[in-house]
């Protein structure tokens, strides 16, 4: 994720706790999403959990994205 900004990122997630919460939780859904997805017998029992999860995910990105291009300028 954002490789552009590796550098970045190491930085501030030891500066910037706010910061190292969110990747962290990113981070848990993806596992958690991926689990999901890869097990055959809560891939399709799980979609609706699924596409929740994804949204969550979706939204900590945008806001790890924002948190790094301020941080950036």
């Amino acid at each position: 994720m954002f490789p552009e900004y590796r550098d970045l990122i190491t930085k501030l997630k030891q500066e910037d706790a706010h910061f190292a919460r969110l990747f962290d939780e990113h981070n848990e859904l993806d596992d958690k999403i991926t689990g999901l997805i890869n097990n055959d017998v809560t891939a399709v029992s799980a979609a609706d959990e699924i596409e929740e999860l994804k949204v969550k995910k979706l939204a900590l990105k945008d806001q790890l994205f924002e948190i790094l291009k301020k941080a950036s300028a």
